[in-house]
């Protein structure tokens, strides 16, 4: 008997040997081609440090921007891409133009849905707070370019591989909703869980709260064709809760010998800017001190002064590298990003305040505005002459103390120039100081874009006028990753040439 057990249990023991390293076999084969080295999840903190590196290096101030600068003059496109945007020689119209930008914006907005979707992620008010602010921050900036683009079914691919287009007028009640929604969650969260993974604000939920007001009078300001003169109002408001100086305003620095302003960065590989005779018209008009700071020799790299520039005739120039001046803002290496600046707050409440007829009460706010951007102009200049990699090449020739601009020089520059302006015609003169002052490395020619878009669709374009013979741009173009695989984007696409004919919503248009 005990022989008997014996061999049965033998057996038994054999077979649960045999069977346990069939199972063995079986999992290491199915985890043969398993990426085993890399994370699959990773904490909420660190995916918003990311998102905050994506949201202003690649989706504020590179290409997107890049092509908003030579569109709205602010420098000219002189070569390669750069010239076929000036000359809108199928750059404008074609899917591929922003293809990188486009799917870098959904990549950024997946990252911010997985922690909003994820309840333990999206657990901490704070992180949950400031995952909703860049949502809408994002996805401002993908509806304002694009129009009506794909939102509320494009971040579950196992169900819908072709999502629908939302229209841009529900995508802009989603940007408010998200942006009240960030407002409640960061007021209600307690202490500092994000700390140096937040590299705009350190963790400090005020200056969220602050950002997000700002925010709100941005879009407010934005959606003035739709809603007319009693949104004005609402952007004061809005900027009663916004930032109070430069200490709160949305900047992002870390750049270094390594790690480069992506204006620079674009100029520095590809050479495709040169120096725009509008932008120069403009500040020569007013003499405006500026003039003096910016230009320097293609070839030489040697300061130059206002006689001795070779300035791009915007549209009509022969396109050639080295062949014009550069400004300032090609060699700032180090210059700040702003996503949003104290600067264009003030230049939002000056223009609030003279649509409502209350110039004498804009006008100080202008003259503080004109300051910060003069200091903001040395800063840039600053920047180009101790650029590190250009120093490394001999360096621009410096002019750091020779003739610095003050804020003395900027109060002198308005009560010669721009106040009598002013007088003259208020609403011009706050647009083309904002102009002015949003031109540079900072990410900022954006949202120049965007104003000389709602200036046409307020049949208000000749105050703020460009200079390129060519047929503007009113919108970007869908990228190309979208238009070869999803037919809903291909529809919208069609050959590309909507870009010159349709504005989007915001600007009176249907999508």
């Amino acid at each position: 008997m005990k022989s008997i057990l014996k061999l049965t249990f033998g057996v038994f023991a054999a077979a649960l040997v045999s069977a346990t390293m069939v199972s063995c076999s079986e999992d290491i084969m199915d985890k043969i081609n398993e990426d085993r080295n890399h994370a699959t999840d990773a904490p909420a903190k660190y995916t918003l440090a990311e998102v905050i590196v994506s949201s202003a290096w690649e989706n504020t101030g590179s290409d997107l921007n890049t092509y908003a600068a030579v569109y709205v003059e602010h420098e000219a496109g002189v070569d390669n891409q750069m010239n076929h945007a000036e000359m809108r020689n199928g750059e404008p119209s074609n899917a591929s133009t922003y293809n990188n930008s486009w799917s870098e914006l959904y990549r950024t907005l997946r990252n911010l849905n997985v922690i909003l979707s994820d309840e333990e992620k999206s657990s901490d008010p704070l992180v949950k707070g400031v995952a909703e602010i860049l949502t809408a921050y994002n996805l401002a900036i993908l509806t304002d370019l694009f129009g009506d683009v794909p939102f509320s079914e494009s971040f579950n691919p196992d169900e819908n591989k072709q999502p629908k287009l939302d229209s841009q007028q529900e995508l802009y009640g989603k940007i408010f909703n998200y942006l009240d929604a960030g407002i409640a969650d960061v007021n209600s969260s307690t202490g500092n869980s994000l700390s140096s993974y937040d590299l705009i604000y350190g963790g400090a939920k005020a200056n969220w709260v602050k950002f997000a007001n700002a925010l709100k009078a941005r879009y407010t300001m934005r959606q003035l064709k739709r809603n007319g003169d009693a949104a004005l109002n609402s952007v004061l408001q809005y900027i009663d809760q916004a930032f109070a100086s430069e200490a709160d305003q949305a900047t992002f620095n870390v750049y270094d010998a390594n790690q480069l302003n992506p204006h620079f960065d674009f100029e520095w590989s590809r050479d495709g800017l040169g120096a725009s005779k509008s932008a120069f018209d403009k500040l020569a008009e007013r003499n405006d001190p500026r003039i003096n700071r910016l230009y320097w020799d293609g070839n030489s790299w040697a300061h130059l002064a206002a006689d001795e520039l070779s300035l791009f005739e915007n549209g009509v120039s022969d396109p050639g590298v080295y062949k014009y001046s550069y400004t300032a803002f090609m060699f700032a290496q180090t210059a700040d990003t702003y996503m949003m600046s104290y600067r264009e707050q003030l230049f939002l409440k000056a223009e609030a305040l003279v649509r409502l007829g209350r110039t004498s009460e804009a006008e100080p706010i202008l003259k503080e505005a004109i300051e910060l951007s003069f200091a903001n102009l040395e800063a840039s200049v600053f920047a180009a002459c101790t650029a590190p990699t250009v120093g490394a090449y001999g360096g621009i020739e410096d002019i750091i103390g020779d003739g610095d601009l003050t804020a003395a020089d900027a109060d002198a520059y308005f009560d010669a120039e721009v106040k009598p302006r002013f007088a003259a015609n208020p609403l011009k003169e706050t647009l083309i100081q904002k102009y002015l002052s949003m031109w540079g490395a900072n990410g900022e020619s954006l949202e120049t874009y965007n104003d000389v878009r709602r200036l046409i669709s307020l049949g208000q374009e000749s105050l703020l006028e460009l200079k390129n013979p060519k047929s503007f741009p009113l919108r970007y173009t869908y990228g190309s990753g979208d238009t070869t695989t999803n037919p809903n984007v291909n529809a919208a696409y069609g050959n590309g040439q909507y870009v010159y004919s349709e504005p989007v919503w915001w600007a009176g248009g249907s999508r």
